[in-house]
């Protein structure tokens, strides 16, 4: 089903925004790996909401409890379940939508689709479910770092109009942190940070891009030709809420270059490993990860809620006027990095488990 995401390394996200509990259970995690709360909660802290006047106020904790698959603080290689109890819900936000669609939400499409809909912060469709999808990449970035060597860090490249340029080596996990905007760029950081707060005093919101970068992949993951892993990327970046765009490497850029000028010669390095000397194609070539850092940008919209009067219809078909209220972010940006990151190391670790299945462990 469709709350299902992966093949060997299988994630089930549950709950609903305002419902009593989120959650997820994490199937196919190798047995043995040293796993405690402590692993999971970091990643959720960054997650959470209430962080800074950036984001949503809703004051959640977003404590994780693991209920099954750990002993003795090692995985049983049994399905890992987790939960993360909604402390701060607040439904009576919600009573006006049960009667109106709001603009550009999934209020009209759900209901459309399965006749009922939680109107309760749009239950399934809120931000709020990705608190299981971060919670099982906690684990799934542990046994990216610990087998594999590889680390991922996602950053804020673009606020509205305003872009930051940084290098896809270098930006560090510390760097993205440092500003509650998550731009590793202290300067452009600051503009943003002044840009979404003149939006959300108007009452509007803004959107923006987050690039991600996994470096330190081996050369061989990914299964064409309908499991590339770029298109496993897209697919997993896409499926989060909000976000209406994927390119990886040079992406749509990479149309503007001949064939000369894209084409990522190879050479050997010192270390006796093929290597190329540019890396337009993101690390991915024929949908195989080449050894050279994958890196991908995603596009997300500006917050569908807002401030201000917008016309919509009734769930009766009759035309009227929304205006949002309650706790909402006015940027999504800073909170997606985490969400971002998340996705790309399920797919990363999911793409491991199927080469160590056909090649063996190296």
């Amino acid at each position: 089903m469709a709350n299902t995401f992966g093949h060997l390394f299988r994630v089930t996200s549950w709950g609903e925004s305002h419902g009593g509990a989120v959650g997820v259970v994490v199937d196919g995690c190798p047995p043995l790996l040293e796993l405690s709360e402590e692993d999971i909660q970091p990643d959720l802290d960054r997650r959470r909401p209430g962080q800074s006047s950036l984001v949503t106020q809703r004051k959640e904790t977003d404590s994780v409890q693991i209920l099954s698959g750990v002993f003795e603080g090692k995985t049983l290689g049994t399905p890992i379940s987790m939960i993360v109890r909604n402390v701060d819900p607040k439904p009576e936000h919600y009573q006006e939508v049960k009667e109106k669609y709001r603009p550009s939400h999934a209020d009209y499409t759900y209901e459309t689709k399965y006749g009922i809909r939680d109107h309760r912060g749009g239950g399934r469709s809120s931000a709020r479910e990705t608190v299981g999808r971060v919670a099982a990449a906690a684990i799934a970035k542990k046994l990216l770092r610990e087998p594999y060597g590889v680390e991922i860090v996602g950053w804020v490249s673009k606020v509205g109009r305003i872009v930051a340029e940084c290098d896809v080596e270098t930006v560090s996990l510390e760097d993205v942190e440092a500003t509650p905007v998550r731009c590793p760029d202290p300067h452009v950081a600051e503009k943003m940070i002044a840009e979404i707060e003149r939006v959300r005093k108007e009452g509007n919101s803004l959107g923006g891009v987050v690039t991600c970068a996994a470096r330190g992949c081996p050369p061989g993951w990914g299964e064409p030709v309908f499991d590339k892993l770029e298109a496993d990327l897209a697919k997993a970046i896409l499926s989060i809420g909000a976000c209406k765009g994927f390119e990886i490497g040079s992406g749509f850029a990479g149309t503007d270059m001949t064939g000369l000028e894209h084409n990522d010669e190879y050479f050997v390095d010192e270390g006796g490993r093929v290597r190329t000397r540019t890396n337009f194609s993101g690390g991915v070539q024929g949908g195989i990860s080449n050894g050279m850092t994958i890196y991908f940008r995603a596009a997300f919209k500006p917050t569908s809620t807002v401030m201000r009067d917008q016309k919509t219809v009734t769930t009766s078909g009759e035309e009227t006027t929304y205006t949002g209220r309650g706790r909402h972010d006015p940027c999504v940006l800073p909170r997606a990095v985490p969400v971002v990151e998340a996705m790309a190391a399920l797919v990363l670790i999911d793409h491991a488990l199927r080469q160590d299945a056909i090649r063996g462990p190296e």
